[in-house]
């Protein structure tokens, strides 16, 4: 069972128009509203692929009333945190070019004891799983240091972690040794504190994260496909090119179908073509929407795989 972690969830408002630009009036084509959260969102990815999820989260106020009944209508199993403060609420407006503005929440503060109880019901998972997925941001006044908590609460018990946030909970997380930091080109250069613009750049950045700490490293580059680091050596990845309809939860997509596929004792470049494949797939989909396996197969076919380079972290 992969188990998902997503403490800082949202209710997610996503507007499609035909056109964003400056200075001139777009038109609302479509509305839609959903549960947000990069692990409710890997949650959904998982179980359309077969596979079986537990998503953990949290819910606050009126909102977070909201978010446990769209959960609901997913199929999957999910287990939700009640706490004091209101859940948050997104807004991304795309267009049919795939242009997107996102505009996110930060979210309400967590007290020791709602924290706490976070820890007991991902501790009361673990036994069932073999992987956890620890998801998204942190809200402010969280310890940046939770993460850390909870990796090693999972290594303890012999259960692989990624993890996919950023800032100073991914900075302090990489001292637990996660089994795989996901970090999207932007997280990543907010890690390294330089720009990722060329080809060398993201390879070497690539080294750079793996040297930190965590035990393998995706870097997600959207339609330039990922760069992956483990102990065989450094993987590029690329995707087939697509009209990109919306990129919204692409890199969700991604890091779901990678971990599906390890949990399936696929190799790690394997599971990186699946990731790859599943984040073009629903790059494809209008709004927020995830690609199919069925989809997403017909996109693996096409995902080239490089062969490794030595990496600097495990030469």
């Amino acid at each position: 069972m992969i188990l998902t972690l997503t403490i800082n969830p949202a209710i997610d408002r996503t507007i499609t128009a035909d056109k964003l630009v400056f200075e001139d009036r777009g038109y609302i084509l479509d509305r839609t509203e959903v549960p947000g959260g990069r692990g409710i969102n890997a949650s959904q990815v998982i179980h359309s692929f077969g596979g079986k999820t537990v998503a953990i989260l949290t819910a606050g106020g009126a909102t977070g009333q909201r978010i446990e009944k769209l959960v609901s209508k997913l199929g999957f199993p999910y287990d939700a945190v009640p706490v004091h403060s209101e859940s948050r609420t997104n807004l991304t407006i795309s267009d049919r070019h795939g242009l997107t503005v996102k505009l996110n929440e930060v979210g309400a503060p967590l007290g020791a004891g709602e924290l706490a109880e976070i820890r007991k019901r991902v501790e009361a998972r673990l036994p069932k799983a073999t992987w956890l997925m620890i998801c998204g941001s942190i809200q402010p006044g969280v310890p940046p240091d939770f993460y850390c908590e909870i990796i090693e609460m999972a290594k303890s018990r012999g259960v692989k972690t990624l993890l996919d946030t950023d800032g100073e909970a991914l900075q302090r997380a990489l001292e637990t040794r996660p089994t795989v930091i996901a970090p999207n080109q932007h997280e990543a250069e907010r890690l390294l504190g330089r720009a990722l613009i060329t080809r060398n750049q993201c390879l070497e950045a690539v080294d750079a994260m793996h040297t930190m700490g965590p035990e393998n490293v995706i870097l997600s580059l959207g339609s330039r496909g990922v760069v992956g680091s483990c102990a065989e050596g450094v993987y590029e990845v690329l995707p087939p090119r697509v009209d990109v309809v919306s990129p919204i939860g692409a890199g969700d997509a991604l890091a779901a179908a990678f971990v599906w596929s390890m949990e399936k004792k696929k190799s790690f470049a394997e599971s990186l073509r699946w990731g790859v494949a599943a984040g073009t797939a629903s790059a494809k989909l209008p709004g927020l929407s995830f690609a199919t396996l069925e989809q997403t197969k017909l996109v693996y076919k096409t995902v080239e795989v490089r062969p490794p380079r030595p990496s600097a972290a495990t030469s």
